[in-house]
This record gives C-alpha cells, structure tokens and sequence, in this order.
C-alpha cells in the first residue's frame, strides 16, 4: 500500500472481530510508531498494551465514571448521551488497547506521542486492522488509579488511548471541509 492509500483510507473504526491480534503485528505497529519524530529526538514515549477484555471493561467503566464526575455538562451533550449507557464499553470491544505515554513529560511530548499514534494508526490500517484514538478514556488514564492499571509509574503521561482489530466494515469517508490555507509573503 502506497502512503497516499493509507491517508486517505484510514478511518476511526468502532466495530470490531472478535479475533485477537497476533503479539508479533501489535510489535511491528509499535516500530512503525517508533519511527515518528520527535522534539530534540528525546523520543518520549512508552506503550501499555491491554489484550484483557476484563481490564478494557474496567478501564471503560471508570473512565466514563470519570468523565461524568469531572464534565458534569457532559450529561446533557448529545453527542456524549452514550456515556450514560451501562452496557456502552468506550472501547468497542477491540482485542486491543494501546495506549502511549510519555516516559516522563518533557517539552512537546504531547505533539512526539501523537506523531506515534498517527504512524501506528496507519501502519494498522496496512495491516489491514482498523483503529480509533479513545479520547473518552485520557482523563481517567491520566490518574493514579489508571496509570496502576495500566502498569505505569505515577511520573508517565497518557496521551493517545488506541484501539486496535479487525474490523467488521469498512466505514464509509466522512466528507472533508475545504482548507483554510493563507498565503504569507
């Protein structure tokens, strides 16, 4: 697949196979994540991998606790009416959560770890999986209690929660506002 093909192929995938994903291709994501650039080329970033259906409940639960607690106009959204859904797990059921972090925050791991995520969201969609960045679960993530979950230490910073599996569908393209381009000098 050709890197155009990817860019404008990938899509946030929210329906999932039941199958799990084999451990050497969730390594080989991680090394096309790996290649991405970063600031000073401090290369930041750490990689919880979840496979546990019952941690991927556990983390969803509390991260739509969480979201309600500390969004409490969230309730009200249409848009997030979902998280008052007992039965709605966050993350769609995926085989796979992989979250990125930062090994201790410095300047722009923010922007270092998102550059990751989106080589590793591509490099699924090469593989032929689908995967979504879960912006419901960075709150509760960010806590003491979801580092625990997750294995890390109190001093790493959770940035990009991603789902991983093979889809059911391929979800159709979502139209793409005009860009808004000035030219300068």
């Amino acid at each position: 697949m050709d890197l155009r093909e990817a860019i404008y192929g990938r899509r946030a995938m929210r329906e999932f196979l039941r199958k799990p994903v084999e451990r050497s291709v969730i390594e080989s994501l991680i090394d096309a994540a790996i290649q991405a650039p970063s600031a000073v080329n401090e290369q930041p970033w750490t990689f919880a991998v979840v496979r546990d259906q019952r941690i991927l409940d556990q983390l969803s639960a509390e991260s739509k606790t969480h979201m309600l607690r500390f969004h409490p106009g969230i309730r009200e959204s249409e848009h997030f009416h979902l998280l008052n859904d007992p039965h709605f797990q966050i993350f769609y059921h995926a085989p796979v959560l992989i979250v990125i972090s930062a090994v201790a925050p410095v300047p722009w791991f923010v922007e270092d770890c998102s550059l990751a995520a989106q080589n590793l969201m591509l490099a699924a969609y090469d593989a032929g999986l689908g995967s979504c960045w879960i912006g419901f679960a960075q709150g509760y993530l960010g806590t003491a209690q979801g580092k625990a979950l997750l294995g890390l230490p109190l001093s790493c910073a959770p940035v990009a929660p991603i789902i991983i599996g093979e889809p059911k569908a391929e979800p159709k393209a979502v139209a793409r506002k005009e860009a808004q381009i000035r030219w300068v000098g």
